[in-house]
């Protein structure tokens, strides 16, 4: 590929009034207006005596503030990105990045809150209005983690040296949904000091998720899954009320371990994966592991009745290729091998159950999305200023998941990244006549099928409930 005229016969200039760079926002903000977002802000968000008139407008500001995510910002900065060329023609109420700045700096614990209830409401409406999570009425898996995110400087409230040497972090803490079928949605959030242990608050977070899993339509099996540091009485207990079956792992302690030493040897199951899978701890890929259960383990035994928990403990074993196994004169003896527990109370069959368990590493994927994206940049040195940010980029990740949905099958299970490019990104000139406006773009936009598709969905009729 090259240029077709010579450096000297091309030109370029700023000033062309009628062209917007990211005509893909129109359908979407369009379904975020069928889907009540402004309504929900304008209810729910409520900066009464912010200074600056942070308080007024919310809806039009969180909005702004979506819109700019949905186009690729990942700082405050960058949300001049809505204000170019004729932008304020096709979109009212955008707002300069200076306020929108202001706006988040006004968030308190109390506003966080309430943004919180927001972003719950509006998974309901787009899982209501759009295919987002297909099979949820037969299964669903809420999955739970957390992450650390590096920060810079020394001015960001909550930021501290915690997990990783010499790096200060804040550190999220998110719940996804996702079904058989469908790719992971965001369920919940909480932005956490760089500090804080991993299952802190845990067990309200887990009931919360699970509650707005059911409002998302999940009214089948619900099946939380989480790593060791969620193993907990509390946890278990916040699944139990709410009728949801749980898949945790447990790590190693005393009495797993003898749990698991009890195992006779002609129990343990041969399995071979048709691709390789990571190991949890090593990262090496494995394609061979053998599987046992105990099909009545009694949880925190040491606690008082009320809070024992009785379940299936399911072991996974590999060998542990950094010791390698005693070899006599009779064959192998000794073999070297590491475990993987997990506590579950899933009804389905080990080998099934096992593979389910497994499943939970689609919550990473959310997590590298979020640092590609909003969360590349925490972006304020006010702690609940990037908690609101934090939320907000959850918004627009489900917001993009849902335009993903009702485009193709293909963008149904897209990256944001890839979704970005194919569906915002479209660059448009308009065009006026008799008070309406003509976006025209590009000629041949491979995938034009999929975007005026998606155009035609969000401005027509909604389609009965």
């Amino acid at each position: 590929m090259q240029v077709s005229h010579t450096s000297a016969a091309v030109s370029a200039a700023f000033d062309e009034p009628n062209l917007i760079a990211h005509a893909g926002l129109v359908p979407v903000m369009r379904l975020a207006e069928r889907c009540g977002l402004s309504r929900l802000v304008a209810e729910k968000v409520k900066l009464t005596g912010a200074s600056n008139g942070a308080g007024s407008a919310a809806d039009a500001k969180v909005t702004s503030i979506v819109a700019g995510m949905a186009a690729g910002a990942d700082s405050i900065d960058d949300l001049h990105v809505l204000r170019h060329g004729a932008m304020p023609a096709v979109f009212a109420g955008i707002r300069a990045p200076s306020t929108l700045g202001t706006f988040l700096r006004a968030f308190t614990h109390g506003h966080a809150l309430q943004l919180h209830a927001v972003h719950r409401r509006f998974l309901g409406a787009l899982a209501a209005h759009t295919p987002l999570l297909p099979g949820a009425d037969a299964m669903a898996f809420i999955d739970i983690d957390s992450t650390h995110k590096r920060v810079y400087g020394r001015a960001k409230q909550g930021a501290e040296y915690g997990r990783f040497k010499g790096i200060r972090t804040l550190h999220p803490l998110l719940a996804t949904i996702c079904t058989p079928q469908s790719r992971p949605v965001i369920a919940g959030v909480r932005m956490r000091r760089g500090r804080a242990a991993d299952a802190r608050g845990a067990p309200k977070f887990a009931s919360e998720a699970l509650a707005t899993a059911v409002e998302a339509g999940c009214t089948g099996t619900r099946i939380l899954r989480a790593d060791s540091q969620f193993y907990n009485a509390g946890v278990i207990a916040a699944c139990r009320r709410t009728g949801a079956h749980f898949s945790i792992t447990t790590g190693m302690n005393p009495s797993i371990k003898r749990a698991v030493l009890s195992i006779p040897d002609e129990e343990w199951q041969q399995i071979s994966y048709p691709t390789a899978v990571p190991d949890p701890e090593t990262g090496e890929l494995i394609s061979d592991a053998e599987v046992a259960e105990i099909s009545q383990y009694t949880a925190f035994a040491s606690r008082k009745k009320a809070e024992r928990v009785t379940g299936r403990l399911i072991v996974r074993r590999v060998r542990d290729l950094a010791k390698p196994a005693v070899v006599g004169a009779q064959g192998e003896l000794f073999p070297v091998w590491r475990y993987h527990p997990f506590f579950t109370d899933n009804p389905a069959e080990m080998l099934r159950a096992e593979r389910e368990h497994r499943h939970h590493a689609v919550i990473e994927q959310v997590i590298a999305d979020s640092k590609a994206s909003a969360l590349a940049h925490l972006p304020s040195g006010h702690f609940h200023a990037n908690a609101a940010w934090l939320t907000l980029w959850a918004m627009t990740y489900n917001l993009l998941r849902a335009t993903g949905a009702v485009t193709s099958a293909f963008h149904a299970k897209a990256t944001t990244a890839t979704l970005r490019t194919h569906l915002v990104q479209v660059p448009a000139r308009i065009a006026r006549s008799a008070r309406r406006i003509t976006l025209h773009l590009p000629h041949n936009w491979p995938w034009r099928h999929a975007w005026t598709h998606l155009f035609d969905t969000a401005h027509g009729p909604p389609a009965p409930a």
